[in-house]
């Protein structure tokens, strides 16, 4: 049995593939324990965000079942995801997790958020019942990695995220941003970052769109924008200059209909338009109006890609840390499987050594001479503890086992020895 991490990314897949295994987040604790089910696991967690769909296990040997699962869930033909789909096992798959918690993995090199949303995902399968021990030990080296990777190097400097590069690619299509209206869609952290970044850059009308009016109040009162629901869109979507939109619905929340309307009341003034969502909020048809500039999660990468070259540096030092890491996470882990051994060598040498003293300690009350009875003891616990290996190595010699006789030097520190007398 080995760790799993296998999923589809914007490194990997298009768009309009990863918005066909998004998981909404009240879907995935259904998701982890139907998982858990089907492929009898004890040691499952699922990460979706924008950007990936990508599940951690611990407990099968190959990734194929894992992919049909996958596929199943979603009702996606699976021969439609192998080519996008990324999977690694071991060590490698360890690696991966650390890369994608220290961010990179991420659009935006070593952007922060995804820590916290990696955090999340392991928070819901401990609640799903579907974390035990291998797969809690990994998490734990993933987060601690990543913190120290935050740390110890300039990865987070010069803060940048999606929501950063959205409010820079509006920054482009308008001269003066303070002078701009804007409809934030949705209430939750990455619009809670949008609007940090449009207040810094002097936004003062912003209105805030939510499924529930008391969250969009929450953060409306935080950046003193005003509150709206998400059926109030159409009748003050034409107020908005900028529109950005990230929520976890399933559906389109806007639609070209709607849009359409609101360019009419507009006079036809462009609205600038980012969908982070995956799925997208924003159906792509409203693109083909000729007042609307609609940008995906995927165009921002242009934007992204202008401050990725600051952090390479820090990427690097990252990755040594997170090979480190790595390692050591590894060797904790796989020792754990000599305990059961290393208990019952114990136990076998513990037993030997009672039975001798017992021995000699009838020897001392019969009289016989003390250093009689050291020696005598100390001759039988070493012939005893080295019976059976001796045995063993000469077997081995016999039958030609040279790889035995070389790790039976490893294990006794002969190889030392060997060298000293020489």
């Amino acid at each position: 049995m080995t760790f799993l991490a296998l999923g589809i990314n914007h490194h990997s897949a298009p768009l309009a593939l990863r918005e066909k295994v998004a998981f909404s987040p009240e879907g995935v604790m259904a998701a982890l324990r139907d998982a858990a089910d089907a492929l009898k696991l004890d040691n499952v967690a699922i990460l979706s965000t924008c950007n990936r769909s990508e599940i951690y296990c611990y407990g099968l040997d190959e990734s194929t079942r894992l992919l049909d699962w996958l596929s199943q869930f979603h009702q996606v033909n699976a021969d439609e995801l192998r080519p996008f789909h990324y999977a690694h096992a071991g060590d490698a798959a360890i690696n991966h997790m650390m890369q994608v918690a220290c961010g990179l993995n991420s659009l935006v090199l070593g952007e922060p958020q995804i820590l916290g949303q990696m955090k999340s995902a392991y928070a819901v399968a401990c609640e799903a019942g579907t974390v035990a021990s291998p797969l809690h030990a990994a998490f734990q080296q993933v987060f601690s990695i990543a913190k120290k990777v935050r740390t110890e190097t300039a990865i987070g400097e010069n803060p940048v995220s999606v929501a950063y590069a959205a409010v820079s690619l509006a920054q482009q299509i308008f001269a003066n941003l303070s002078e701009q209206s804007a409809l934030l869609i949705g209430a939750g952290e990455m619009i809670e970052l949008v609007a940090r970044h449009l207040r810094e850059q002097g936004v003062t009308r912003i209105m805030v769109a939510n499924r529930t009016l008391s969250r969009a109040a929450d953060l409306a009162e935080r950046f003193g924008a005003t509150p709206i629901l998400l059926s109030d869109i159409p009748e003050q979507l034409h107020k908005a200059d900028i529109v950005i939109s990230s929520t976890a619905s399933q559906l389109p929340i806007l639609g070209k209909g709607a849009v359409e309307s609101a360019l009419k009341q507009r006079r036809h003034r462009p609205i600038f338009m980012v969908d982070i969502a995956v799925p997208r909020d924003i159906e792509p048809q409203v693109a083909e109006l000729d007042d609307v500039f609609l940008f995906s999660v995927d165009d921002l990468k242009e934007v992204i890609d202008e401050n990725r070259k600051s952090r390479e540096q820090a990427a690097t030092a990252a990755r040594e840390i997170i090979d480190q890491g790595v390692e050591r996470f590894l060797r904790e882990h796989n020792s754990q499987g000599a305990g059961h051994t290393i208990r019952a060598l114990r136990e076998q040498a513990e037993q030997m050594k009672q039975d001798e003293l017992r021995k000699a300690l009838r020897a001392l009350a019969s009289g016989t001479a003390p250093e009689q009875v050291v020696n005598q003891l100390a001759n039988a616990l070493t012939n005893k503890l080295l019976h059976q290996p001796s045995t063993a190595l000469r077997d081995a010699s016999a039958e030609g086992r040279a790889d035995m006789l070389t790790l039976a030097q490893q294990l006794f520190a002969l190889d030392g020895s060997q060298q000293d007398k020489k």
